[in-house]
């Protein structure tokens, strides 16, 4: 079965035009714990961040996405107008000064039309904010592309995943058959120091079998072995799961089980090769535990 898991790396765009705007939505993805949304808007699309918002949190589950809107009004105004406010303040000075200084005259509308900022240009349809059902399609849109993007990097990645998977389980392997040959070699070697401290040649085989048995004992890797490979075996499963299943987690729960027992078989190793075996098995790991960082 193909790899379904996606990466939470992507890249997504659409173009839109509404209510006197054309522009264009972006979305870009890096990797997070939990899914952020960081927004930048311009005001005029303001109005439509919640509903992009329920766009994006149906069908993502991890990521820091930023989510840009960039647009030109393309709708004609509605012509010079009166700042009310402000003409209102222009008045007000004028009587005070009348009242005051005993200025004589009124103001006509020459002297208005000079008057800084009491005539503006009127606002554009869109000023007062684009659609929200036109942004959030828009954003459907691009998140369809962003998720084709995060897909195909996570079938990289499942790639790099399982090549991974593989070599640890070829170290377990490794350290599982070195195992039994540790006893017999430690077997010779206390048989060998036995007749040199004594002198003689003959050595107490029950006595010895028994010490054997206690090393046996507190070096058995079985169990370990065992459980490594069932955390190995629960990566594959989790690698072949439906794209909708967020396994990044779960991804990070099973590395560190997977280094706890890698670990216990070095502390239990006694051996040179088996302690070769759970170093390179460490390294293969920690390249592992970098990668599915990225998995959503």
């Amino acid at each position: 079965m193909s790899a379904m898991i996606r990466s939470m790396t992507g890249f997504g765009s659409a173009a839109f035009e509404a209510d006197g705007v054309r522009g264009s939505l972006e979305l870009r993805s890096v990797n997070s714990r939990h899914l952020k949304l960081n927004f930048r808007l311009p005001h005029w699309a303001e109005p439509a961040e919640e509903a992009i918002r329920e766009v994006l949190h149906a069908r993502l589950s991890r990521g820091h996405v930023d989510v840009t809107v960039r647009g030109e009004t393309t709708a004609v105004t509605t012509g010079p107008a009166v700042d009310v406010a402000c003409l209102d303040a222009y008045l007000a000075l004028f009587r005070r000064l009348r009242d005051e200084h005993g200025i004589v005259g009124e103001p006509d509308l020459s002297l208005v039309a000079q008057l800084d900022g009491v005539l503006v240009e009127g606002d554009a349809d869109a000023e007062e904010g684009a659609d929200p059902g036109v942004l959030a399609a828009a954003a459907a849109r691009a998140l369809e592309e962003l998720l084709e993007m995060r897909r195909r990097e996570g079938a990289r990645l499942a790639e790099e995943l399982r090549a991974r998977l593989a070599a640890i389980g070829e170290r377990v392997k490794a350290a599982e058959q070195a195992a039994p040959q540790r006893l017999e070699a430690e077997r010779d070697r206390l048989r060998q120091a036995v007749a040199e401290l004594t002198g003689e040649l003959h050595v107490d085989e029950d006595r010895l079998a028994r010490e054997i048995a206690i090393l046996a004992d507190r070096w058995d890797v079985r169990e370990e072995i065992v459980r490594a490979r069932a955390h190995l075996a629960a990566f594959e499963e989790l690698l072949d799961l439906p794209e909708e299943e967020p396994v990044g987690k779960r991804f990070g729960f099973l590395s560190q089980e997977l280094l706890r027992e890698i670990n216990t078989i070095g502390s239990k190793a006694n051996d040179a090769g088996i302690a070769r075996q759970v170093v390179e098995a460490k390294n293969e790991l920690e390249t592992l535990r970098e990668q599915i960082e990225n998995v959503e």
